[in-house]
């Protein structure tokens, strides 16, 4: 059987001392919906911005209150802004949230491994989003796009709460308008004018073409999304090393220090966020790990 591996020969962390973070200014905030919103940043210095793989995150810093990771959601070809989207669900996230344009942030990063995107070529892709994760799924997807000649079917499963909560609304419709890419959407419950499809994104997948032996998967969002959706593709026959999963745990050092971000043998920080479901099935399986 074939495997892929998480990449974890991913962009490392630049410069000598990984926990001092570089300075960076608020250049747009984009509200994408009621809880959630998307920074754009570039370096005060007007350096470059930063490299970094698909699937990578960074710690950002509020002085004063605190630190905080956030996977990458921007394009990674694009050299010149920092994107991150972020939802507000504590104190950081909370300071995040009322920075307006010309705010400062410390970034540190880019951490974790990788999606395998390079690794998938020649292959059927599947990419499965549930809420915010489809935020750290954006840069594989503008990756596989931007080289779509490389793969074969490319199927994109989205589904969120309702269709208030749904974010990229702008990108969710360019992917759909796309012939060479099937890409779906779906929501938990129907509000006002929503049409389209209802329920878990699980079901999405049998309209999708796609040959098991021969798909990569990427799958990012709660746990017990990815759990049956790790499942689901396991039943059809995706080899179990080609399904791959982000985890998201509490991160406090970004780089293996301090523990709190433990799963089992690993830490998700530093052998994360992205793994092979085949490496960590047994613990997935389990809830309240």
């Amino acid at each position: 059987m074939a495997t892929v591996a998480a990449d974890n020969t991913a962009v490392r962390v630049s410069g000598t001392d990984p926990m001092r973070p570089e300075i960076y200014t608020v250049r747009r905030v984009h509200r994408e919906s009621h809880d959630t919103f998307t920074l754009t940043l570039v370096r005060r210095d007007g350096g470059g911005g930063m490299r970094f793989a698909p699937g990578q995150f960074n710690m950002l810093y509020v002085f004063g209150v605190g630190e905080v990771p956030v996977s990458i959601s921007g394009d990674p070809a694009d050299g010149q802004v920092l994107v991150h989207t972020i939802r507000d669900v504590g104190a950081v996230t909370a300071a995040l949230h009322r920075l307006k344009r010309g705010g400062t942030v410390g970034v540190r990063g880019p951490y974790g491994s990788s999606w395998p995107v390079r690794d998938g070529a020649g292959q059927d892709l599947m990419i499965v989003a549930g809420g915010i994760g489809l935020a750290p799924l954006r840069p594989a997807i503008y990756h596989v796009l931007s080289h779509r000649e490389e793969y074969g079917h490319v199927v994109i499963l989205y589904g969120a709460r309702t269709p208030e909560d749904l974010l990229f609304v702008h990108d969710l419709e360019e992917w759909r308008a796309r012939f060479d890419v099937h890409a779906y959407v779906t929501v938990d419950r129907a509000l006002g004018t929503w049409r389209g499809h209802v329920g878990v994104v699980t079901n999405l997948i049998p309209r999708t073409p796609f040959e098991p032996g021969n798909t990569t998967a990427l799958i990012c969002g709660p746990e017990v999304m990815m759990r049956f959706t790790a499942l689901e593709l396991e039943r059809r026959g995706v080899p179990l090393n080609r399904i791959m999963v982000s985890m998201e745990r509490n991160m406090k050092c970004a780089v293996g220090f301090c523990g709190h971000c433990q799963y089992g043998p690993d830490f998700i920080c530093r052998d994360g966020p992205v793994f092979p479901y085949g490496r960590i099935r047994m613990i997935l399986m389990q809830r309240e790990i």
